[in-house]
């Protein structure tokens, strides 16, 4: 998985996160190169130290958390030694929660605080993946599952934490964010359903759907946390060594133990981009097809938009010719590797087919970023798009052109024309 898509909630068709916009016409600057050394394991408060000590503000974060509809969350970051090295260890304090709570909660807690865009898709994403994974484990509807320790205020803090931290250090939208093999661990565990071997059949869940590679470790406890594989998850964009970058920052984040055996830490390395940026992204994606022929065709439209909702990349049909002349369609179903079951098990429970075609495929895409331009009274979203440092498109958001039309009493027909010329005088 070589390029990740971004999806919100209130996104149904999922693109790439769009890099910061720039003034006159220009391509956006390059944006920085993240690797992730998960080569000793990993978990949110590691990860968020890590992060903490590459350069994001603590008090910035602290404000981020305060924001929360939650009971207090006290941060504090301390130099230690691990194994002979330093590095950062993280001590969250928080108040007695809640024994249980539900994926609903979580999204109500972080959807409901002032937070900035990023970093609240980021966070609903992982605890989605959290959700998705727990309730695969125990074979229940994600959204029936208890969080234990997931749940807790801490784990809350990590994941709200990393994505404030993430965001701050402007690694949200980069293209690049690299995550090594992963170091696991043996022996067991207590959770919140007893002793469960290392590793836990949560975290194994995670890593399975997204692809990531896992390496062998000689420690005989727990290295990586559901929460810490969450968060690799839904962070990176590829898999491996460090990529080509200039360094600009290393964060060295530690975890509550020093064994003899190991540095338990988890290091991030920051960069710029060596090479001047191509004309393009490259990413890979999976395609799922099928073709279908016996289907009601109104169910059709509302189909195609519940896959696109479930984090589809995209998802279209196309009209075929099949045996004996019947008229079908092909469904066609771009996906990121983690998507690819769910979108599975929807195709299979709301049409006809009995096989559903699964592949890789390549994709190109411009860097782009996105405007607001003031037309008709009101404000229009528009995506431009850059070949190298060449502005080659630009595309208003037409539900946006439709709302404004709406209120301002006037054809689309003429804010488009308006947007044009405003277009055309930037």
């Amino acid at each position: 998985m070589a390029q990740r898509y971004r999806r919100s909630s209130g996104d149904a068709a999922a693109e790439d996160t769009p890099p910061a916009s720039a003034p006159d016409g220009q391509a956006p600057p390059p944006a920085p190169v993240l690797w992730v050394d998960a080569g000793n394991g990993a978990a949110g408060d590691m990860l968020l130290a890590a992060l903490l000590d590459a350069g994001a503000d603590l008090d910035g974060v602290r404000a981020g958390l305060s924001t929360l509809p939650v009971e207090p969350i006290e941060l504090e970051l301390e130099p230690v030694r691990r194994h002979g090295l330093r590095a950062s260890a993280l001590t969250v304090r928080v108040a007695d929660a809640p024994a249980q709570r539900h994926l609903a909660d979580l999204e109500a807690i972080v959807g409901g605080a002032p937070l900035p865009e990023p970093v609240r898709d980021f966070a609903l994403a992982t605890f989605r993946r959290l959700a998705d994974a727990e309730g695969r484990v125990h074979g229940i509807d994600p959204e029936q599952v208890h969080f234990h320790e997931v749940g807790a205020l801490d784990a809350i803090a990590d994941v709200v934490g990393c994505a404030l931290a993430l965001h701050q250090l402007h690694l949200l939208d980069a293209p690049v964010r690299v995550v090594s093999p992963i170091a696991l661990g043996s022996g067991t565990v207590r959770a919140a359903h007893g002793v469960i071997p290392v590793p836990g059949p949560a975290v194994l869940e995670l890593l399975t759907g997204a692809g990531a590679p896992i390496r062998a470790h000689q420690a005989e406890f727990e290295l990586c946390t559901p929460t810490g594989a969450a968060l690799l998850a839904t962070l990176a964009t590829s898999w491996g060594a460090v990529p080509d970058c200039v360094p600009r920052a290393v964060g060295v984040g530690a975890g509550r133990a020093d064994p003899a055996g190991h540095a338990n830490v988890l290091r991030v390395l920051v960069g710029q981009p060596r090479t001047a940026p191509v004309d393009w992204l490259e990413g890979t994606l999976y395609q799922l097809e099928t073709t279908v022929d016996d289907l009601d065709p109104r169910i059709w439209p509302d189909l195609l938009d519940q896959l696109r909702g479930a984090g589809a990349a995209d998802a279209w049909c196309a009209p075929v010719l099949m045996r004996k002349g019947r008229p079908g369609q092909v469904l066609t179903v771009l996906a990121e590797a983690d998507r690819v079951d769910l979108l599975c098990r929807m195709i299979f429970e709301q049409t006809t087919t009995l096989g559903v075609r699964v592949g890789q495929v390549r994709r190109r895409s411009l860097r782009r970023d996105q405007i607001e331009v003031p037309v008709g009274g009101g404000v229009v979203h528009v995506k431009r798009g850059f070949l190298g440092d060449r502005l080659v498109t630009s595309q208003p958001e037409y539900d946006d052109l439709l709302a404004q039309a709406r209120r301002a009493g006037v054809p689309v027909a003429s804010l488009l024309a308006e947007l044009d010329r405003a277009l055309g005088d930037g």
